[in-house]
């Protein structure tokens, strides 16, 4: 069956990938890996090429069948975090979809650098991650010494704060310096000490948290009170939206989607608020 669910994911768009689909979804069903219900939705779509399954599965409150053997822990993390996001519902859903392709090209050779930000606290993160989404958590595991992590330099130090400017890092999956290359979109994953505050600050690029611990604390304006959003609940920052992220007792990890405009620098947004939120523990 490695075959068929490898054509399975066969990219969209490409003339009579839509049969194709259908024809594995068929063997599939018929070795009993994929019930009928699956079965008719590669059926529907089998007649639009660029139609994604997936995306009718996720509307339909189905699961996705089960995905090819990865050639590669990065390209197993690709396909399990988009396979995660498009279950998500928010604002931006249709440009974060159009971003995210079933097959993401060619993996780009690039260089792995630690940090000790991850080492510290991705493996706690994990551990709260892995009983709701243990697939995930497994890829997120077993790419993370193939990512290069960053912690982020540009905001000014005196405005974004100690504790945030040594206590968090990222790393790009999809985009323009990562494994796989994208034009002018960002797919990472994110993580943030215990305690930090992310302090209000804003950007041109559209934008998808989907916070994959939680509880955290977000506030979407200076000054407003703090709004507690548990794990697995998305949060869909528009074009220069203010934002701000006061993470709880576990640390804050996340897949992050810039679906545009990923190279302009975000501003930090003062607020004489920011000691009390520093000392607040949630």
């Amino acid at each position: 069956m490695t075959d068929a669910r490898h054509l399975l994911y066969s990219p969209l768009g490409q003339p009579g990938s839509g049969r194709v689909r259908y024809g594995a979804a068929m063997a599939l069903w018929r070795a009993g890996q994929i019930s009928e219900a699956v079965l008719e939705v590669y059926r529907i779509a089998a007649a639009h090429d660029g139609r994604d399954p997936l995306s009718m599965l996720a509307e339909r409150g189905l699961p996705a069948p089960p995905l090819p053997e990865p050639q590669s822990a990065l390209q197993r993390l690709y396909t399990t975090a988009r396979a995660y996001l498009l279950t998500l519902d928010h604002p931006g859903a249709e440009d974060v979809r159009a971003g995210l392709p079933m097959d993401p090209g060619h993996e780009a050779g690039i260089t792995p650098h630690g940090n000790p930000v991850v080492e510290r606290w991705l493996a706690p993160a994990l551990d709260a991650l892995r009983p709701k989404e243990p697939q995930l958590a497994e890829a997120i595991a077993g790419a993370a010494d193939q990512l290069n992590w960053i912690t982020y330099d540009a905001y000014p130090r005196e405005r974004i704060g100690e504790s945030f400017a040594t206590g968090h890092a990222y790393a790009s999956i999809m985009g323009g310096e990562a494994a796989f290359e994208a034009e002018d979109f960002d797919l990472g994953i994110f993580l943030i000490a215990p305690g930090v505050l992310y302090r209000d600050h804003r950007h041109a690029a559209p934008e998808l948290y989907a916070p994959l611990t939680g509880p955290h604390g977000w506030r979407f304006a200076p000054q407003r009170p703090l709004q507690i959003k548990p794990a697995h609940e998305p949060v869909w920052n528009p074009r220069y939206q203010p934002h701000m992220t006061k993470v709880g007792p576990v640390p804050f990890l996340c897949l992050f989607v810039w679906t545009r405009d990923v190279n302009e620098i975000a501003e930090v947004i003062p607020s004489d608020d920011w000691p009390a939120l520093e000392q607040l523990s949630l």
